[in-house]
């Protein structure tokens, strides 16, 4: 994505490792000039340099679809390729506006049938559904933010879950052993801290 380039090593340890990269489009610069070149750049054109939207022309798909943004344009072009498992980098930072609609999406997304995480400098984001077991470790944060869900309640984590109808509600638990789960009937985002061992 196009918000802030990651920092932290374990993204940038993911974005190094993906067997296949798009880039939106002006994203594509920022990660051609750390050294690498994007299997496939999609977008309407608006935010990629002149210089490689020539020189990468045989690789950019240019969408000029304005219904929907970048994000979602690389994730249907993906799909169309039958990948399912998707991470997005790159999906948050300078635009607060953008990275809220960004992070959103990940539900749509879920939805369409694909398996897809957000990493940045923080954290993961989850979009999960219905009763599922996570993968964590003792004193990792976590956030569980309610799209809807109904019966929510927790096991392996410290504070106690409800139906929450706030975002802000579910923020600022943490897990008590190496995986939680988390009991419900709909939607929900799963936010686990990354720390500096990962």
């Amino acid at each position: 994505g196009n918000g802030d380039y990651p920092s932290h090593p374990y993204p940038l340890n993911v974005l190094r490792q993906a067997p296949y990269v798009v880039c939106c489009d002006g994203a594509a610069d920022e990660y051609i000039r750390h050294g690498f070149l994007p299997d496939a750049i999609i977008g309407d054109g608006d935010s990629l340099s002149s210089e490689n939207r020539e020189k990468l022309a045989t690789i950019f798909h240019q969408i000029k679809d304005q219904e929907t943004n970048d994000q979602t344009k690389a994730v249907r072009f993906l799909k169309a390729q039958g990948k399912r498992q998707i991470t997005i980098i790159g999906g948050t930072g300078k635009r607060e506006d953008h990275t809220l609609g960004n992070i959103s999406l990940l539900m749509e997304y879920m939805r369409s049938g694909m398996e897809v995480r957000m990493i940045t400098d923080y954290g993961i984001f989850i979009p999960a559904q219905d009763t599922q077991t996570f993968a964590s470790h003792p004193g990792q944060q976590v956030s569980i933010i309610n799209f809807g869900a109904k019966g929510l309640k927790g096991k392996g984590l410290v504070y106690p879950l409800s139906d929450f109808t706030n975002w802000w509600q579910g923020t600022l638990n943490e897990a008590i052993a190496e995986e939680f789960s988390i009991y419900c009937t709909g939607e929900y985002l799963v936010f686990l801290v990354i720390s500096d061992y990962l």
